[in-house]
């Protein structure tokens, strides 16, 4: 009788009892999580704590949430995740009444799951020799497989397993090049980005090959969804293959797109004869949507109006709300992430039902999902440190009607609940300071800094070369020094938790001079062979003659394993203090290292320096090696170095400003 959805309740808190109502039991189980927390926050507490007030408020509450579908979504094929640590996220995913679970299983960097038919997959499949000669390696039997599902049924939450197709599917093809058009061999791949090598379409044994993956995969699954990928399949293999080109003649296909199309199709046949329902990121509209699929709107919401305004189902997962490895906060501040500029403000006000899905078909919108793709997040800690708190925001977006939403009601509660998760051991994000656009600050008479953070929590300091701590000097106004210092500030929460420690090292420096050499326009660049991994690996080197460039244009291949050498002076045109950064392995201005990525995955420009310079020209060195550290290539990152005054914006220097 009760006039609310499956999974609403009713929720009754007087002084002598507390009533839960609901249509269902997961209903039930969400007014549980409810009940949880409004008690405090220690009732998460693995042991017994004394001195808490176990009391609850007394409360009438009627609740339900604003979509059905309210996801999370785990990447364990670019840095495998055992299944405790699943267990533990679908923990926290049951607390904050999340109810999907999708699990990417198979890419082109690791095959994570065990198939009895094709063992080749895990043994093969499962293990990555990276660049640096290191293994990575992992998959999860059927046992363990069956073991999470049913963890995770006991939360009220449904596992959606991801094999993907017809692209990403390197992995597999290395246990199984014949369902290559090529027919291999191949290796993991051990750099990140879209790789080449897909399934062939135009071979029936491939279809057979998943049709028997798929028959041991689906039942394992017993939840309503089954997802395909779909994403990122380029087409040259198949525009070269004689096989796909005669699958293309013979079923009257008009390109590559429409063959992506016709894959999809016949997987989706597999997988509806089996009572499934098929997901598939946007890519799956290229060519014609199959059917009855569910399209998963990652490359900006554009997939999923579309599909929604066709009368598909859709699930919301943008990259540039949803994608949880992209940093919290400013770049010089914060870890590594393969982007920034998504702070928890960001993703909270996320509102799923565009208005540019037609009024009455926004009903096709099944809710969101935050995606925890792990190409940067090399360990449990770090994977846990980009998703939360941010997929709570993600909680309560899928929950919260947009009326009724309130950030800063969101941030007061917030405080609460990262309680909670200290509770469970969850290595959160806490505001880092920021400010400073260095961690090496020159001055030539004196200078200050200003520090804030993203959600005005108070900061503590030192100065005396010890980590601050809760009794630590509170930051309430700009820093101002005349004398060498190493400034060490934390964030803090209500809770005295405090976030890492950032170092600020306050230098002295007097003016670097300015050479008078006459210079002509260009820079040089010299090149040197060898297999190169560090910057003394170059002892010794021989290169090549200099080549006379203008800027920092040249790319070199993929492939091309030796190093590069810039030479030359850029202009400034003031005397001061400038900040430089670069993604290079070494930068020297007038013979001092000024920048050092040696050995270290770089992206974005975090490291940075400043140094005081006379008006005028001055000598750099730029080295790059053109290696592969963590699966990020040095030539994929942004050429040359980049500098500015102070208060400016880092920007490379113009080309009439390089000479040598």
């Amino acid at each position: 009788s009760l006039k609310i959805g499956n999974d609403g309740y009713q929720l009754t808190v007087t002084p002598k009892k507390v009533i839960v109502k609901a249509k269902t039991p997961q209903g039930v189980f969400y007014g549980m999580q409810s009940v949880m927390q409004l008690l405090p926050p220690q009732i998460e507490s693995e042991t017994i704590i004394d001195n808490v007030a176990w009391e609850i408020p007394c409360v009438e509450i009627k609740d339900e949430p604003a979509y059905g579908y309210r996801g999370m979504m785990l990447d364990v094929c670019r840095h495998f995740h055992d299944v405790e640590f699943v267990k533990k996220q679908l923990d926290i995913m049951a607390m904050f009444k999340m109810n999907y679970f999708h699990w990417h299983l198979t890419d082109d960097h690791l095959w994570t799951i065990e198939i009895k038919k094709y063992p080749r997959l895990a043994e093969v499949g499962s293990v990555r020799r990276n660049a640096d000669g290191s293994i990575h390696r992992g998959f999860y039997t059927q046992e363990q497989i069956k073991e999470v599902v049913a963890y995770a049924a006991e939360r009220y939450i449904t596992v959606i397993p991801e094999v993907e197709l017809p692209g990403h599917a390197l992995a597999a093809l290395t246990a199984y090049p014949e369902y290559s058009c090529t027919g291999g061999p191949f290796e993991l791949r051990n750099k990140w980005g879209v790789e080449d090598n897909v399934y062939c379409a135009g071979n029936d044994k491939t279809f057979e090959f998943l049709q028997d993956i798929l028959e041991e995969v689906i039942p394992l699954f017993p939840g309503k969804f089954f997802h395909i990928g779909g994403d990122e399949c380029p087409k040259v293999r198949w525009n070269e293959c004689p096989k796909c080109q005669k699958r293309i003649k013979d079923e009257n296909l008009k390109d590559a797109h429409e063959l992506q199309s016709y894959f999809i199709h016949r997987i989706e046949k597999i997988i509806l004869a089996h009572g499934k329902s098929m997901i598939g990121w946007d890519e799956i509209l290229e060519g014609g949507l199959a059917p009855s699929a569910t399209v998963m709107s990652w490359r900006g919401e554009e997939g999923g109006i579309a599909a929604a305004s066709m009368g598909h189902d859709v699930i919301m997962t943008p990259s540039k709300w949803m994608y949880m490895d992209h940093g919290q906060g400013a770049v010089e501040a914060e870890p590594i992430a393969i982007k920034f500029g998504l702070p928890l403000e960001k993703t909270y006000s996320y509102d799923p039902k565009s208005p540019k899905i037609p009024e009455n078909l926004r009903h096709h919108v099944l809710g969101a999902q935050c995606n925890m793709w792990t190409e940067y997040a090399v360990t449990p800690e770090y994977t846990e440190y980009l998703l939360y708190p941010r997929m709570l925001a993600l909680a309560e977006l899928d929950w919260t009607p947009k009326e009724k939403k309130d950030y800063n009601s969101f941030t007061r509660r917030l405080d609460n609940q990262l309680i909670r998760l200290d509770m469970h051991h969850i290595n959160y994000h806490i505001p880092m300071p920021e400010g400073p656009m260095a961690d090496r600050i020159a001055y030539t008479e004196n200078t200050t800094l200003t520090f804030h953070n993203s959600r005005n929590y108070p900061m503590v300091y030192t100065t005396d070369g010890s980590d601050p701590q809760t009794s630590s000097t509170k930051y309430e106004k700009p820093l101002y020094f005349n004398k060498d210092v190493t400034v060490k500030i934390a964030t803090m929460l209500p809770s005295g938790k405090l976030s890492p420690v950032r170092s600020i090292e306050v230098v002295h420096e007097k003016l670097m001079p300015a050479t008078e050499k006459s210079t002509q326009p260009g820079i040089e660049l010299r090149r040197t062979e060898g297999n190169l991994y560090f910057v003394k690996d170059l002892d010794g080197a021989h290169w090549s003659a200099p080549k006379i460039v203008k800027d920092f244009e040249f790319k070199p291949d993929i492939e091309d394993k030796g190093a590069y050498c810039y030479t030359g002076y850029f202009e400034v045109p003031a005397d001061g203090i400038y900040y430089f950064s670069s993604e290079m392995d070494e930068l020297r201005i007038d013979g001092k290292v000024i920048i050092s990525n040696d050995g270290k995955l770089i992206r974005h420009s975090r490291t940075r320096n400043s140094i005081a310079l006379q008006k005028g020209k001055h000598a750099f060195q730029l080295l790059m090696i053109n290696n592969n550290i963590g699966g990020y290539l040095r030539t994929w990152n942004n050429k040359g170095f980049i500098l500015a005054p102070e208060g400016n914006e880092l920007e490379l220097p113009k080309p009439e400003k390089l000479t040598h």
